[in-house]
């Protein structure tokens, strides 16, 4: 996959929102919906190619000391979210401060952290969108290590590869693999065109049991 199709992809998905697309996942009968990740900062909807993040416990990988999380920031930019996993159960952030303001240095669309995250003031004041799994003051030194950066993750129940896209927003987080996202994007919007015509007829004084009879019922079975 290229990075201009990367780009139309996400220009794409920027469009939807996190319900269109879930509904496209439940039409091809595909997973990727994560709950319990609320919006901790920022504002509005993100959406892009994931740059991932694994956390664990133990020595680090082999290398020069980095901090967790700052090699993708360098990897990172307009079109892309980090997204990182610390299901180590140990309590330590595995997102802070300076690594919000390096990600807002480099316009990154957004962090999702399935694990705590800290600093989430400075987040907020630098506007950059963060969604994650619980909030703490506990750094991740001495405590947790970066194991790997572009590696796969787990995400909720949902695997998540380095490559993949995600869209967040008020109502949640959703993951497409990168195999699936045409045909995701194509049946998001065919559903986003038809509640459109929906909405249109409800404002035009249709009752919205008519509106919203058996074909709204069998939309994602593509019987409408």
């Amino acid at each position: 996959m290229t990075q201009e199709n990367n780009a139309s992809y996400v220009q794409r998905l920027r469009r939807l929102d996190c319900c269109a697309v879930s509904d496209a996942l439940d039409s091809l009968k595909l997973q990727g919906v994560v709950l319990g990740l609320p919006q901790r900062s920022g504002a509005g909807r993100i959406a892009g190619c994931v740059v991932t993040v694994k956390m664990g416990t133990g020595a680090p990988p082999p290398g020069p000391v980095r901090h967790l999380g700052s090699t993708a920031i360098e990897q990172s930019g307009p079109d892309t979210v980090i997204v990182c996993e610390q299901r180590t159960g140990v309590d330590a952030a595995c997102w802070g401060g300076l690594l919000s303001l390096g990600a807002k240095v480099r316009n990154v669309a957004g962090i999702i952290a399935d694990g705590p995250v800290r600093d989430i003031d400075e987040a907020i004041a630098y506007g950059l969108p963060v969604f994650a799994r619980s909030l703490l003051p506990l750094t991740a030194r001495g405590r947790i290590v970066e194991k790997g950066t572009n590696v796969p993750v787990t995400i909720g129940s949902i695997e998540v590869n380095p490559g993949d896209f995600v869209i967040a927003d008020g109502s949640g987080v959703v993951f497409i693999a990168a195999a699936d996202i045409e045909k995701v994007l194509d049946a998001a919007e065919k559903l986003v065109g038809k509640e459109a015509a929906m909405a249109k007829a409800i404002l035009a004084g249709t009752p919205i049991s008519k509106v919203m009879g058996g074909d709204y019922e069998t939309m994602l079975k593509g019987k409408s």
